[in-house]
């Protein structure tokens, strides 16, 4: 599939691994790609752990839902977080993150269309959780995350999620996968989490 990005636009691709094997990765590292996604932690273990020992560059993002329980394989092995969505999970990243002497990029996950099934920070709650993450926990929180509902216009998801972002003063925005990416560049998204245009469909 091709994948069309605009021109003068300064969006960084991750390229969205999980389920895929080394040998389907690897001509794409070759290609001096640098950021993956992965959402399962020990999947990502068994891929990446010898890759990043051995490859200069690879930036390795934890796109899916994050126990508090693997932080400690995490943050050793990732460079990214995008899915920091609860204060337990806030504390733990801190205290893993002093004991490794390591200091992860941050994206906080916010529920932006308010859904009961989703994980993330609601709207209302974000400037206060901000404050604590970074003052207390001094943690390194480089933007916001969003997933859309589905079956709703993401255009609108996203704009918000720009807005928000302006007022809570964050540099970058994840958002937009294959389908709804280029709507996500319009608003501003700074990282783009694309699979199946990239790989292909998954099994």
């Amino acid at each position: 599939m091709e994948l069309k990005i605009p021109e003068r636009n300064n969006t960084n691709i991750i390229a969205v691994s999980k389920t895929f094997d080394m040998s389907m990765i690897k001509p794409l590292i070759d290609y001096g790609h640098q950021h993956f996604g992965e959402n399962k932690v020990q999947e990502a273990l068994e891929k990446w752990t010898d890759v990043k020992n051995s490859t200069e560059n690879i930036q390795l993002h934890m796109i899916g839902k994050l126990q508090t329980n693997k932080v400690k394989y995490v943050v050793p092995l990732f460079d990214y977080i995008h899915s920091l969505d609860n204060l337990n999970l806030a504390k733990k990243i801190s205290q893993e993150q002093k004991k490794k002497n390591k200091n992860l990029k941050i994206f906080i996950q916010i529920n932006i269309g308010n859904e009961k099934q989703k994980s993330g920070i609601d709207i209302e709650s974000l400037k206060d959780f901000y404050s604590t993450c970074v003052n207390e926990l001094q943690l390194n929180i480089i933007g916001l995350m969003c997933i859309p509902p589905q079956n709703e216009d993401t255009n609108f998801h996203f704009k918000k999620m720009s807005e928000i972002q302006k007022s809570i003063g964050v540099k970058e925005l994840s958002m937009g996968m294959s389908s709804d990416y280029l709507e996500a560049i319009k608003y501003g998204a700074s990282f783009v989490r694309i699979g199946s245009k990239i790989f292909g469909e998954r099994a």
